[in-house]
């Protein structure tokens, strides 16, 4: 594949662009001073912009710059472009939820101001439903067109069920349910996408060691691990007890030697039971322990690692690691991403991702 370049620039501007309301605003592009986006497994992404609140007016005074609430008030879209400002990629759509001023006398005042995407909706809705044999697709469907979202969902149709939202947000019960079949959700622009994690591939990236990738920390532990995860529980249909075990199931991108196996071969056989999920059918009880111990089994090896600012490298990607070492070098599925910059760092993206595989020893 091969380390895409950024830019067919030799040297390229990658200072964050922003959109306020829609617009683009001279000011705030001219004030920006740093910037901050995480984003996670279960949708949500954060956005902070802090700017210098002091500029130069049209009658030759200077004075605030963002007082006057005509550019940044609570309720404000914002709308974050990334990577080379000649064709940047949005990486952020949401509203101002928090204003943060800073005064310092060892420089001008400061103003941050923090935004969610369309998530937050999902966060502050709360209720008490009950979903009637209804899939989990069917929910999303659902929780999606509450808060005026386009659903893009893949798979979770064959999951009909009567599912209880107990005094839990629209964004924690979708999370739940989710959890429960090993799925995620994101939010891309005004869409709500919905998959299971084996069908996610939001693109694939190759970093290489000493090149985009500056620095990595990785990871490889039998804490978690186990040779099966099993799940118990009571049909009150059928009057009698199930139980599922996982130890199989789907576990994405890379190659090399599994959890399991290393398990098996260092410390030997290890069964999960898990007690904190109820089951109330076989088929639930069987999809449990599978979702269970694909999570277990996904996170052996884990990745830490700071990268030149991309704006493609997301939650979902699939990053395949070059000259780091023979055991790590492989490919693995990004679970958060952080893209910061700042006028002293510049654009830079921090990020975690795991593997199922442990490479061979050179």
């Amino acid at each position: 594949m091969g380390e895409m370049l950024l830019s067919r620039l030799g040297v390229y501007a990658a200072r964050p662009t922003l959109r306020v309301d829609g617009q683009q605003n001279d000011q705030v592009d001219t004030l920006l001073h740093a910037m901050q986006l995480a984003e996670q497994e279960g949708g949500l992404s954060a956005l902070s912009v802090t700017l210098v609140n002091w500029g130069s007016r049209d009658d030759g005074t200077a004075g605030f710059a963002f007082e006057d609430e005509r550019v940044f008030r609570l309720g404000t879209e914002l709308t974050v472009y990334g990577g080379e400002i000649a064709g940047p990629t949005e990486v952020f759509r949401g509203k101002v939820s928090a204003i943060e001023q800073r005064f310092d006398s060892d420089g001008p005042p400061q103003l941050t101001v923090y935004a969610e995407d369309a998530l937050a909706k999902a966060r502050l809705a709360r209720r008490i439903q009950v979903y009637d044999n209804q899939s989990v697709a069917d929910i999303a469907r659902d929780i999606a067109s509450r808060h005026g979202l386009t659903p893009v969902i893949t798979a979770l149709a064959d999951t009909p069920g009567t599912w209880v939202q107990a005094n839990e947000s629209d964004l924690a019960f979708l999370r739940r349910l989710l959890a429960r079949h090993d799925a995620d959700c994101q939010v891309v622009a005004n869409e709500l996408h919905v998959s299971p994690r084996s069908d996610v591939r939001r693109n694939e990236i190759e970093l290489r060691l000493h090149s985009q990738l500056y620095r990595v920390r990785a990871v490889a532990d039998l804490a978690q691990q186990a040779s099966e995860v099993r799940v118990t529980g009571f049909d009150p249909i059928q009057g009698q007890a199930v139980s599922g075990g996982g130890s199989g199931a789907p576990l994405g991108p890379g190659r090399g030697r599994t959890g399991a196996e290393q398990l098996r071969s260092a410390l030997g056989e290890r069964s999960e039971q898990v007690s904190h999920r109820l089951a109330l059918t076989q088929g639930e009880a069987q999809a449990l322990a599978e979702a269970g111990f694909a999570a277990r089994a996904r996170a052996f090896v884990r990745i830490e690692g700071l990268a030149e600012g991309n704006p493609t490298l997301r939650v979902g990607s699939h990053v395949r690691l070059v000259d780091v070492s023979p055991r790590f070098d492989n490919t693995y599925y990004v679970v958060a991403a952080t893209h910061r910059f700042d006028v002293h760092h510049g654009f830079e993206t921090v990020f975690t991702a795991e593997g199922a595989y442990f490479g061979d020893a050179a």
